[in-house]
């Protein structure tokens, strides 16, 4: 194999999981990548992320089958980080259906499908979750997953972030609202909010919920169901949780320091947006939810809130990711997608490797733009958009 003269420049727009693990693979890969992001690391969308990793419920079999890649790409980073074993953890899952529902189809599914589910009468619940309190369980018990987990998505971005300077990447925080500079109908940077351009031969657009208007200004439609939402994260608890719980009422997973993080849907619709952005979170929900995690935990132990983290939840109209070129603007690659926590060590290794090789992946087919009524992957082709920048 020769080696290139010239390492293709590739600027990646965000600094939340999508954007540092793409840098970390694009640096790994051989880049020249710069990442750059309005604020500092994390303070988006996965700084206040209820992290969740896993597969669980229906879902369309190539999204199930991109979750389970994703997956086992948080086992093998596990295994080659043992430092990553305080934030990252793979200690299973407990969900129950509310009043009047029932998950047995879920779980027929979930076991059609090869998952690891296992159903749990409500008397065997102390077994495999001895965090939850076995009477606040459904009557008809619940499903363990017991290959699922979380991950702290801040830890795990600044260890992304590290291997990437390491590998010669360049990291500008603080940047304010970074656009990407289209010359003659293609990416060729990105300028940042005080003027400053950056040439690239590929731009990555990873800003989470900031996507859909990003790419509105470049004439380009993505649906877009993002609503508002927050978490509570609380005090330390001396609450033994390990399991990640998924109740009708509140979902609750523990955090490297000995908090909560807690979010439930009937909490974020509480919440309200002003004509300014302002998102402002009812005191009577932040209570709610700390009065309902406290139901399901054995013991009842009393929580309080430490800080609340609020904003925008990234979700496509289809509720499907996006991952891939933008046809109509060679050189502009987008990432969107609801469940970037456990995607986001696979998008970003599969979007690297699309940019860097030239390749489209045939695990990304499906969550194309051009699904939304984009020129098709053939335009893409013929206008250069899939030119490859450096051959592996």
């Amino acid at each position: 194999m020769t080696t290139p003269s010239i390492r293709p420049r590739v600027v990646v727009i965000g600094g939340g999981i999508l954007g540092a693990s793409t840098c970390a693979q694009l640096a790994r890969g051989g880049a020249d990548v710069t990442l750059v992001t309005a604020g500092s690391l994390a303070d988006g969308a996965s700084g206040r992320s209820i992290a969740w990793l896993n597969s669980s419920g229906d879902r369309t079999p190539e999204y199930h089958y991109l979750r389970l890649i994703a997956l086992d790409r948080y086992r093998t980073w596990r295994e080659q980080h043992p430092d990553s074993r305080g934030y990252l953890r793979f200690d299973g899952a407990l969900k129950w259906a509310g009043e009047g529902e029932s998950f047995r189809d879920t779980f027929a599914f979930e076991r059609a499908n090869g998952y690891d589910s296992i159903w749990v009468d409500r008397s065997e619940i102390a077994r495999f979750a001895p965090d939850v309190d076995p009477a606040s369980v459904a009557e008809e018990g619940a499903i363990f997953n017991a290959g699922e987990g979380w991950v702290s998505l801040p830890d795990l971005i600044a260890a992304l972030i590290a291997e990437a300077v390491a590998d010669g990447a360049t990291v500008v925080e603080r940047a304010g609202q970074a656009r990407v500079d289209v010359v003659d109908g293609a990416a060729a940077g990105v300028i940042l909010a005080d003027g400053t351009r950056l040439a690239a031969d590929h731009v990555v657009l990873a800003t989470g919920p900031g996507v859909p208007a990003q790419l509105a200004a470049l004439g380009v439609t993505v649906p877009d169901a993002t609503p508002t939402a927050f978490v509570v994260f609380t005090e330390p608890v001396d609450a033994g949780v390990t399991t990640v719980l998924n109740t009708p009422r509140v979902a609750v997973r523990p955090t490297p320091d000995g908090r909560l993080v807690l979010d439930a849907d009937w909490a974020e619709q509480s919440t309200s947006v002003a004509d300014d952005g302002t998102i402002t979170v009812p005191e009577e929900s932040v209570a709610g939810l700390l009065r309902e995690a406290s139901k399901v935990l054995a013991g009842h132990p009393t929580l309080s809130a430490a800080r609340i983290g609020a904003g925008l939840k990234p979700i496509p109209g289809d509720g499907e990711p996006v991952a891939g070129p933008v046809p109509s603007i060679p050189g502009l690659y987008a990432l969107f997608t609801h469940s970037g926590a456990t995607l986001g060590l696979a998008l970003g290794e599969l979007a690297a490797e699309e940019i860097l090789t030239g390749t489209p992946s045939p695990v990304l087919e499906t969550f194309r733009l051009d699904r939304f009524g984009a020129d098709a992957q053939d335009d893409a082709v013929a206008t250069g958009a899939w030119k490859p920048v450096l051959q592996k």
